[in-house]
């Protein structure tokens, strides 16, 4: 029965997201046979929508006028904040650009004209940025075990997943399995991240969701005090929550007199940050060349030492000597604009 519910209101979505759906394709996109959908459509109709069907080499079946949505009570700057905001979604669960689409589609047919018009105002050319690194789309069936279980505190079972998102199996030298407290789930930079309570090492952890292999459990826990109290600050400043480091022309590395969780909290987003003592971590980051990994090495209020390669440190070396030549004061120059002739002795 919960499966031919949802299946009624994805076809009920499908239908109010365009004029006109020939049978076989309908049927296509629910993943059932044309009999079901026939059945289905039926279904709908029983609830009060009127569902018109098209006779002809071009027919199919249409949604009537006034039966898309519920009433919807939104005034301009509200359908304005839809579209920017559907228009915008992080594509970072797999098939949320199509979903957002239709979304957006199905809304632009139940709005009044004024405010359809103001909406259709806003047709948005996204773009991506070099410097953003979203984590892999994630398994919608996932991301909605990981969320359910913070929402009901339930213990999650989860195995790490490798970067390219196989599944180790049990035996193998990188499988890890752990029973985790999951609290929040946290949007940063492009990619979910869930902090949560290891059971094993009594710690508070950050994970990658497209990382994790999640199992629920019907075992309830009590929620307990984030260390700090401060969501945004734990996750940023962790060094250890599973990012991977992209690939760019030129990647190297330095050791940063700095702890790994200020490191973390202001390292670009594609690098890597490891811990090496209380005082002391290394950043591992790329850029289009070497001057840029050194200039953003260089953004850090700390000694450097241990560049690897040799690339970073002469473009380091460089970097220095250009900065140097920057801060020496300019020549003196006569009024017509030359430089003034050396005084002799």
């Amino acid at each position: 029965m919960a499966s031919t519910s949802h299946r009624a209101l994805r076809l009920l979505s499908l239908l109010a997201s365009r004029r006109q759906w020939p049978l076989p394709e309908l049927a296509d996109r629910l993943g059932v046979s044309t009999r079901t959908t026939r059945r289905d459509i039926e279904t709908l109709r029983d609830l009060g929508y009127r569902i018109t069907t098209v006779h002809g080499p071009d027919g199919g079946y249409r949604l009537g006028a006034g039966h898309t949505l519920p009433p919807l009570l939104f005034d301009h700057d509200q359908a304005l904040a839809v579209a920017v905001a559907l228009q915008t979604a992080p594509t970072t669960t797999f098939g949320l650009d199509h979903d957002a689409a239709r979304a957006l589609s199905t809304l632009h047919q139940v709005m009044p004209a004024e405010l359809r018009a103001a909406m259709e105002s806003l047709r948005l050319t996204r773009l991506r940025n070099y410097w953003e690194f979203p984590a892999p789309p994630i398994d919608p069936a996932a991301l909605t075990a990981v969320g359910t279980a913070a929402r009901h505190r339930q213990v999650l079972v989860t195995e790490t997943l490798r970067p390219d998102g196989t599944r180790p199996d049990p035996g193998e030298e990188d499988f890890r399995r752990a029973r985790v407290e999951p609290h929040h789930l946290v949007v940063w930079a492009g990619r979910w991240y869930l902090v949560a309570y290891d059971l094993a090492d009594e710690q508070w952890r950050v994970h990658r969701v497209d990382r994790l292999h999640p199992r629920p459990t019907t075992q309830r826990f009590t929620a307990r005090d984030l260390p700090g109290g401060n969501l945004a600050h734990f996750v940023m400043s962790s060094h250890d929550r599973g990012d991977t480091l992209e690939v760019w022309p030129c990647t190297g590395s330095a050791r940063l007199d700095l702890p790994a969780e200020v490191v973390a909290r202001w390292a670009p987003g594609g690098s890597v940050v490891e811990h090496l003592d209380a005082e002391h971590s290394r950043l591992t980051l790329g850029a289009w060349s070497w001057a840029g990994v050194a200039g953003i090495l260089a953004t850090f209020d700390a000694d450097l030492t241990d560049l690897e390669p040799p690339d970073l440190a002469e473009a380091c070396r460089h970097l220095a000597r250009r900065l140097t030549g920057a801060t020496r004061p300019a020549e003196p120059t006569s009024s017509r604009g030359g430089r003034r002739p050396a005084a002799r002795s």
